[in-house]
C-alpha cells in the first residue's frame, strides 16, 4: 500500500477517532452509560495511527522539514490550548489532556522513522520525558510509544501488529477503573476493545478499496478543545 498521496482510508480513521472520542466524553453528561467508555477505547489508538501513517508518508532522513516544523507547532500549540477546556470538563483528572501524549508519541515516531544520530536523540528525549511525566501523562509511557509501534506495524505487516495491540492494553491498564472493578466482564471487555483497536485501524488503513469521505484537515485540531468546551457548557446548563 502506498502512503505517498492522500489516503481516504486514513481520513476514515481520523473520523472514527473523533467520533469515538466524542462518544467517550459524553460520559460527562450521561455518566451511567458505561458502554460509552468501552467505545472510547478506540479513540486514542486511532489518533496514534493517524500520526504513524502521516510519518510513514514522509521521506526517511528529512527530519528537519517545513512540514515537520508546522506539524510540531500545531501539536504543541493545541497541547497548551486544550488544557483549560480539558480541566473544565474533567477537573478531578490527575493527568494532562491527551495532546502531550500524542506530541511525545510524534517525537518518538520521528526518531524511529528517520533514525541516525538526530533521530536517536529525538526518540530518547521523547521516551525520557514520557518516563518523567508518567504520572501526569494520559496513557503513560506505553501510550507515548504506541505511534512508533504502529509505524513499525505499517512498515512490517504481520505478527508485528500484536505489538501495538499489546501496548494499547498496557496503556489502558493504568486507568483507575481497573483498580476499582478488577478483572470483571466489564473490564475484560474494555481490555479486549483496547487490544482490538489498533488491529481494526491497521486493517482499515490497508484496505485496497478506498472510502469516499470528507477529508480531515487542520480544522481537526480545533475539534478537541472546542468539543470539550461544548460538553462543559451543556453539562453546566443542564
Amino acid at each position: 500500500m502506498s502512503l505517498q498521496k492522500r489516503d481516504t482510508n486514513l481520513d476514515l480513521i481520523k473520523w472514527l477517532a473523533m467520533l469515538t472520542m466524542l462518544l467517550d466524553h459524553l460520559r460527562y453528561i450521561w455518566p451511567d452509560n458505561g458502554w460509552l467508555f468501552i467505545v472510547g477505547r478506540l479513540a486514542f489508538p486511532m489518533f496514534c495511527l493517524g500520526i504513524a501513517a502521516n510519518v510513514a508518508r514522509s521521506q526517511t532522513g528529512e527530519l528537519y522539514s517545513d512540514n515537520n516544523v508546522r506539524y510540531m507547532g500545531w501539536m504543541t500549540a493545541f497541547a497548551v490550548i486544550s488544557e483549560l477546556p480539558y480541566r473544565l470538563l474533567s477537573n478531578d483528572s490527575s493527568t494532562l489532556n491527551v495532546m502531550p501524549s500524542l506530541l511525545l508519541g510524534l517525537l518518538i515516531t520521528w526518531g524511529a522513522h528517520h533514525r541516525g544520530r538526530d533521530g536517536l536523540i529525538l526518540a530518547l528525549a521523547g521516551v525520557t520525558v514520557a518516563v518523567l511525566m508518567q504520572e501526569r501523562l494520559m496513557y503513560g509511557v506505553f501510550g507515548a510509544l504506541l505511534p512508533a509501534a504502529l509505524l513499525l506495524a505499517i512498515q512490517r505487516p504481520g505478527l508485528v501488529w500484536l505489538l501495538p495491540a499489546s501496548l494499547c492494553v498496557l496503556a489502558n491498564s493504568r486507568n483507575r477503573w481497573l483498580a476499582e472493578w478488577e478483572l470483571q466482564p466489564y473490564t475484560l471487555l474494555i481490555l479486549a476493545t483496547a487490544f482490538a483497536a489498533p488491529l481494526i485501524g491497521l486493517w482499515l488503513l490497508r484496505r485496497t478499496r478506498h472510502f469516499r469521505i470528507w477529508p480531515v484537515k487542520r480544522w481537526v485540531y480545533w475539534f478537541y478543545p472546542s468539543h470539550l468546551v461544548a460538553l462543559h457548557l451543556i453539562r453546566t446548563l443542564s
